[in-house]
């Protein structure tokens, strides 16, 4: 209890009511694999990145590329930006929040040598080096750089004390200045070495207003004389990025001289928080003279079309060992995790895929991608798996592959998806071009639908798959009656009724984890119940603690009650919550252990849905 040493009044604040628990969110999506571009994990070297969060498509755009084809490295053919399409596929489905780990397979024996980062050196006449890199690897990176020096208003005013100064310019700032009468430059005209110089402030020397004095240094170190009909114009960098026709990144107010608060190693370096899904960024020796910033200013003029990156690739196609990636390191505090364990670092997480999985020509492969993702989802706590079946199975080749494996944490669907081609524009009469992509991103945007809508209990079924034109095949109702036991979850079209799931179990042979709702229903109540009652560690394990857990797991299990999500006229009938001495022995009690039993009634999907009628005969009788 509070101490009380002196004689007074104590007004003091205490709780009367039990914790409450707040439920999870449960449509958080995570996906791993291969992008156009984007942050991902170098493997020794000094990036540090984390798998983003992505709220549109338009954004994954942004950072990840967009649906044009890979093209691997190693000779294989451009293969389909199949992740980039799971992500349109999802947010078109209803997903509103997705996590990207993004998986790159260095070509060669040094990862960080061969990394695939597209680069453009500019030497520039002191001795140092300035080097335009990609900010990832990816052909996305051979980007086009186009540099243009602004000439800005007239700066120059008489200042009393100190003659010709430039109006708010600070020290660093690089201006051009021409002797009058002579007449300026043109707006488009090359900057010269011999017309630059750098404001360098005397911060001993001010005048009455507190303002420091300011010469103007050349390239040489020599002062430039000026008079009253100096005309002193600043001039800054204009930095255009064009990874391709349809997106420019612009930079203005770049400065050369790092006293300067644009100074362009500042707003394009290479870990800058701020801009990580920019496309480039300068790699450059901190010009910190008057030479070296006049130097660098004359070095980044490129001609008016620019110039192009060069040296950027896609990597090779990443094997399943990649996709399932490794643990952050222990001993390299930069290098984090990458692949699914990436996204095993993420708590928010519930659902899982790998939409280049099913993409490989060998079934074995396959496998095994579908074998590190149940594997990550039997380590990481309250998530399920969607697994895709191999491309183009045949009926036989599905159930072999769902035969191999057992989980309550995953989920198989089948067949895959045709869609046209987003990016073809065709040719009057030409017919459209059609892609294959694997469920995963649709089914999974689903999910996130279903639970928006209304709720992880209910069965993530029966539900309308946006944005196709077929499947691959055509899975009707006896192929169906094949399907459906071994826990393989048909897509099928209705006449009528559009394109639908038409399955939820998953690929367990427990009948207690059939359905798939069940066991997302159990990993939601798991996590909500692990996340509010975090602050009973430690708090003293007696009856009064007791008590406050079984209040709050009722209050929560009761609106779910309410909500239609457990099974039961009452609420006795739907769950059950215990934390009392029938519990816990006296050992458990010596040990620091408090046990709660909570037993819930989980609704399950009217999967079969049976009407009996017969004739029926009126009796005679009046």
């Amino acid at each position: 209890m509070p101490e009380y040493l002196s004689p007074g009044v104590y007004v003091e604040e205490t709780s009367f009511r039990s914790k409450s628990i707040e439920g999870v969110a449960t449509s958080t999506t995570g996906f791993a694999g291969m992008c156009r571009y984007g942050p991902v994990q170098y493997v020794n070297g000094p990036r540090s990145t984390e798998p983003r969060l992505i709220t549109s498509f338009t954004e994954f755009e942004r950072v990840y590329g967009g649906l044009e084809p890979i093209v691997p490295f190693d000779g294989e053919p451009a293969r389909e930006a199949y992740l980039a399409h799971a992500a349109r596929a999802f947010f078109l489905n209803g997903g509103r929040r997705l996590y990207v780990s993004r998986v790159f397979a260095p070509t060669g024996a040094d990862p960080e040598l061969d990394f695939g980062l597209s680069a453009l050196a500019l030497p520039f006449g002191t001795g140092d080096n300035a080097t335009w890199r990609a900010r990832w690897p990816g052909r996305y990176g051979n980007t086009l750089i186009t540099v243009r020096p602004v000439r800005k208003r007239n700066c120059a005013y008489q200042n009393e004390a100190f003659g010709t100064q430039a109006t708010a310019l600070g020290h660093g700032a690089v201006v051009e200045i021409t002797e009058g009468p002579a007449e300026p430059p043109l707006a488009d005209a090359d900057l010269t070495a011999d017309s630059l110089a750098v404001v360098v402030e005397d911060p001993d020397v001010r005048d009455v207003a507190g303002r420091a004095q300011q010469t103007f240094r050349k390239a040489d170190g020599g002062a430039v004389p000026t008079t009253t009909a100096t005309i002193i114009k600043e001039i800054v960098l204009q930095v255009l990025v064009q990874p391709d026709a349809e997106r420019v990144d612009a930079y203005g107010d770049l400065a050369t001289h790092p006293a300067q608060r644009r100074w362009i190693g500042h707003l394009l370096q290479a870990d800058d928080p701020e801009d990580e899904d920019a496309v480039v960024f300068l790699d450059t020796t901190a010009p910190d003279s008057v030479t070296r910033a006049i130097a660098l200013m004359l070095a980044l003029q490129t001609p008016v079309e620019g110039a192009r990156l060069i040296g950027g690739n896609d990597g090779a196609v990443p094997i399943p060992a990649l996709l399932a990636g490794l643990d952050a390191s222990p001993d390299v505090a930069t290098r984090k995790a990458t692949g699914l364990a990436a996204l095993a670092e993420l708590e928010d997480v519930a659902i899982v895929a790998l939409p280049d999985g099913g993409t490989y020509d060998d079934p074995e492969l396959c496998q095994a991608a579908a074998s590190e993702l149940i594997g990550h989802v039997e380590r990481a706590k309250y998530r399920i798996a969607v697994v895709d079946a191999p491309r183009a199975s045949s009926m036989t080749e599905v159930r072999s592959f769902r035969g191999k494996f057992d989980t309550t944490k995953a989920a198989m669907y089948h067949p895959w998806i045709e869609v046209f081609d987003p990016l073809q524009r065709p040719a009057q009469g030409a017919p459209p071009r059609r892609i294959l992509l694997p469920p995963s991103g649709f089914v999974t945007g689903i999910y996130a639908r279903n639970d928006i809508t209304r709720g992880v209990f209910k069965a993530p079924a029966n539900e309308v798959v946006q944005g196709l034109t077929r499947f691959e095949v055509n899975i009707n109702g006896p192929r169906n009656d094949v399907l459906n036991p071994e826990g393989i979850n048909a897509l099928r079209f209705f006449p009528g009724r559009g394109n639908r799931v038409w399955g939820a179990r998953t690929m367990s042979s427990d009948p207690e984890w059939m359905y798939v709702n069940v066991r997302r229903l159990f990993n939601f109540l798991e996590h909500s119940i692990d996340r509010a009652m975090q602050y009973a560690v430690f708090e003293p394990n007696n009856e009064r603690l007791w008590a406050g857990i079984r209040q709050s797991v009722e209050d929560f299990l009761y609106v779910q009650w309410l909500s239609g999500a457990l099974l039961g006229g009452t609420p006795e009938e739907a769950f059950f919550v215990r934390c009392d001495r029938t519990t816990m022995t006296q050992n458990d009690l010596d040990n620091g252990r408090l046990i709660c039993l909570i037993g819930v009634a989980p609704t399950k999907p009217a999967e079969f849905v049976i009407f009996r009628i017969g004739q029926f005969t009126a009796d005679a009788r009046a």
